[in-house]
């Protein structure tokens, strides 16, 4: 069988990435080690002394799935709008691809797949960190990643689609600044939604975060059960798949002639 004309893409961002690992490596496990050394501890050691648990959980075990999902929204974030925009306009390499016989599709579904496959690179070694902290308590954790993945994938999907329709970064900045942070935020990452208004708690219902969140504490903490996964998975999977089309239609649009 011959791989999908989208593995030839997978297979450039790989030959890239490989010169240029040791550069992200050390952030990659850096940054969980800040993550939950200043929530996890700092803030949690205040949190436990204060409140005992939070539903049930010692506030370290209770943040580090949020924040795993939380780190899988924020890297492919990273990786989709300002590299997107390179791609389409400041470097081209996209047109590049497409003057072979790539489709602009094919394009698209290179970028998602490379994403997902770097953001599980992160995921995987944040996983490894917090299991060493002591913030999972369950085998099932191990779920937590492609959990995480498919969490990184339903921000990908859409931000890669939306920075191939523009024409400047402009818009970029306001994203990151009223979107990605406030999720980060208010997403179930650090407290239980139940802790905000009603309006809020129901537009955090909405993010494709909350989603990714509570299977990923599920997994963490070995309270997995079929259904509410299977409905947090569907809403990330839908997401993605609406996004698919969006990207392929403005992948399209941005790189043909």
């Amino acid at each position: 069988m011959r791989a999908p004309a989208f593995a030839r893409v997978v297979e450039r961002e790989m030959r890239v990435f490989r010169r240029l690992w040791r550069g992200t490596a050390f952030s990659g496990l850096v940054t969980p080690l800040l993550y939950l050394g200043a929530m996890g501890f700092g803030l949690g050691g205040l949190v436990d002394e204060r409140t005992g648990d939070v539903d049930g959980l010692s506030y370290l075990v209770f943040v580090t799935p949020g924040l795993l999902a939380a780190s899988a929204m924020q890297t492919a974030a990273n990786n989709s709008l300002w590299p997107v925009m390179a791609g389409t306009k400041w470097i081209r390499s996209y047109h590049a691809m497409v003057a072979s016989p790539l489709s602009p599709g094919d394009v698209y579904g290179g970028f998602v797949v490379w994403n997902s496959m770097r953001t599980s690179l992160y995921s995987g070694s944040f996983l490894v960190v917090a299991a060493a902290l002591g913030g999972v308590t369950s085998f099932w954790a191990v779920v937590a990643l492609p959990f995480a993945v498919l969490t990184g994938a339903a921000f990908a999907a859409p931000l890669g689609a939306f920075a191939a329709s523009r024409d400047t970064d402009q818009s970029f900045p306001l994203i990151v600044r009223l979107g990605i942070m406030p999720l980060f935020l208010f997403s179930g990452t650090f407290f239980p939604l139940d802790l905000l208004p009603g309006w809020l708690a129901t537009l955090a219902v909405i993010s494709p975060l909350w989603h990714g969140a509570e299977l990923c504490r599920a997994a963490t903490t070995g309270s997995l059960a079929l259904g509410p996964a299977a409905v947090h998975v569907a809403v990330l999977a839908a997401v993605i798949a609406v996004a698919w089309r969006f990207g392929t239609r403005s992948f399209t649009r941005k790189l043909t002639p």
